[in-house]
C-alpha cells in the first residue's frame, strides 16, 4: 500500500510553540507529528532553519484545512511578535530578552 508523503506545514519558533499547535491540529482532526525536537542540540551544526521544530502532517489533502488552524492559531498567538537580533539576523519570539540562536541580548524596547 503506497502512503502519501508527509508535509510540513509549520516551522516552530520554539518546542513548546510546535507542540501546541500539533494538538491544535489533532483536535482539529489532523494527523500531525513534530520533527526536529531535540535538533536544538545541533544549532551551530546544521543550517538554523533546519534546526527548528517543524510540524508535519500525514494527509497531505488535509493542507488546506491545516493552514486555517495555523492561521487561527498565529492570528491569536502572543508570539505574533518578533523581535530580529541585530547580531546574527534571527527572529525570535516578542517576549525574549535575547536571541534564541545567538544569545545576544535585546536592547531595551523603546516605547
Amino acid at each position: 500500500m503506497h502512503h502519501p508523503p508527509m508535509k510540513r506545514v509549520y516551522t516552530a519558533l520554539n518546542l513548546p510553540d510546535a507542540h501546541l499547535l500539533r494538538d491544535l491540529l489533532q483536535q482539529a482532526g489532523i494527523a500531525a507529528h513534530v520533527f526536529n525536537e531535540n535538533a536544538n542540540s545541533l544549532v551551530g551544526l546544521v543550517p538554523v532553519a533546519s534546526g527548528q521544530p517543524q510540524v508535519w502532517i500525514a494527509q497531505p489533502h488535509q493542507e488546506p484545512h491545516a493552514k486555517a488552524v495555523i492561521a487561527d492559531y498565529q492570528s491569536r498567538s502572543p508570539t505574533t511578535v518578533t523581535k530580529t537580533c541585530t547580531a546574527c539576523g534571527e527572529s525570535s519570539p516578542g517576549e525574549f530578552d535575547s536571541c534564541w540562536n545567538c544569545g545576544a541580548a535585546f536592547p531595551e524596547a523603546t516605547q
